[in-house]
């Protein structure tokens, strides 16, 4: 019995006595697991915080507008004797509730098509996984999500970036140039649109591009469409409404932004390939089920989403017009117009947006207020991309956000000064 358990214990050439005084280690995974950068600089926000500065966020995307009060209600009214798991593809009450939905939103799905997921992060995460092996490849355009890189390393998929430009609003790059992307290992595309962190709509032409290429190379279309609502001079046109690739688009969705919901964390992965859907089922079963009170506190907003998205929509239409108005009064920024979403990306006058963001939030002040921005880098997976850039979310109300961009002006002159 005893040499048994030493044969076990061993591994390769070792021996038992070597295998148990080696010192364990993490996994390859995990020391390649990018941290947040979109959070590194929220403890130093919160050290000034507590030492009386006033620091306004423009690093993240948390909405300050109230949930809708139906939320809650729905939760004060769950009347079940027993808070049970849910079935690993979502409740049916809710899944008909996500049909509902996107059949207002033009877009025919069934309930047999649909996963709900804890959120848009993991649909994201069992798509990647679905359609991929370990090391295939998924185009990606870049600045992109930052958590991207988070998801991919979890599914072990490489993200290949194609890098968009400021200069145009970071739209598409022409068909042929995405082509020259596409490895042996490439496996799909993933398209957000609205695009976060740049905020723009990708126009019908530009995806037709895309929906051509994925057609003729036998790729998937993964399209993150979690900001749909907030589409301000066009509306965004979904991957699903190109049948010529009814088989390959997968829609990753989220209530998150739409409904100002963020910790709820309910999300869903629809397509009408069963064999996609099929097999983040099976991923579902190994997670078991999303949270049940969740899933069901947002059927209403389902059912009738335009009465929820239109004023929170409207305020952040409002939001992105100050601050592009604002943005004129910065020397030396380089902005554009977003189309969507509640974020752009903008160029300033620094050689390092990093350190700037750090100086900023560590040491500036004026009249004890400072801003917490986040810089580019950590949206770009090419080295180098994005050293001047920072992404800013219109999260705060007006006057904040108007104070916001002052501040940003003022520390800038500052920084000029002392660099």
């Amino acid at each position: 019995m005893k040499q048994h358990f030493q044969k076990e214990d061993a591994r390769g050439d070792l021996d038992a006595a070597t295998a148990v005084t080696r010192t364990p280690s993490v996994s390859s995974r995990a020391i390649s697991m990018q941290a947040s950068p979109l959070r590194k600089l929220a403890a130093a926000a919160s050290a000034r915080a507590a030492a009386g500065i006033k620091v306004y966020r423009l690093n993240i995307g948390q909405p300050d507008l109230p949930t809708p009060p139906a939320v809650f209600e729905a939760v004060r009214s769950f009347s079940q004797p027993t808070l049970a798991y849910a079935p690993s593809n979502g409740l049916p009450i809710p899944l008909t509730a996500w049909k509902s939905y996107y059949r207002q939103n033009g877009i025919e799905i069934d309930e047999s098509e649909m996963v709900i997921t804890a959120g848009g992060s993991e649909a994201i995460v069992f798509a990647m996984s679905a359609v991929c092996d370990p090391d295939d490849e998924i185009i990606v355009f870049e600045p992109f999500y930052t958590n991207y890189n988070g998801f991919a390393t979890l599914a072990s998929v490489n993200l290949r970036p194609v890098p968009l430009s400021i200069e145009n609003g970071f739209h598409l790059p022409p068909a042929d140039e995405i082509e020259r992307h596409i490895t042996p290992r490439t496996r799909a595309i993933l398209l957000c649109n609205p695009a976060n962190p740049t905020g723009t709509i990708y126009t019908r032409g530009e995806i037709e591009g895309i929906v051509e290429i994925v057609g003729r190379r036998g790729l998937f279309l993964l399209s993150d469409e979690v900001y749909r609502e907030f589409a301000f001079d066009a509306p965004a046109i979904s991957v699903m409404s190109f049948p010529e690739i009814r088989d390959r688009a997968v829609l990753l969705d989220s209530c998150s932004k739409r409904f100002n919901v963020c910790g709820a964390r309910i999300g869903v992965l629809a397509s009408h390939n069963a064999e996609v859907v099929q097999t983040a089922l099976k991923f579902g079963m190994a997670r078991l089920s999303v949270a049940t009170l969740e899933q069901l506190a947002l059927v209403p907003l389902l059912e009738s989403p335009a009465r929820y998205t239109a004023p929170i929509v409207e305020e952040f239409r409002k939001r992105r017009d100050l601050v592009y108005e604002e943005l004129r009064s910065i020397p030396g920024a380089t902005f554009y117009r977003p189309e969507g979403a509640f974020y752009i990306v903008i160029g300033l006058p620094v050689r390092d947006s990093e350190h700037f963001a750090r100086w900023l939030v560590e040491e500036f002040e004026h009249e004890k207020e400072t801003v917490l921005l986040a810089p580019a880098q950590g949206f770009y997976a090419t080295p180098g991309k994005g050293l001047n850039e920072v992404r800013i979310a219109f999260t705060l109300k007006g006057e904040d956000l108007r104070r916001s961009l002052s501040l940003i002006r003022l520390a800038l002159e500052a920084y000029s000064k002392k660099s």
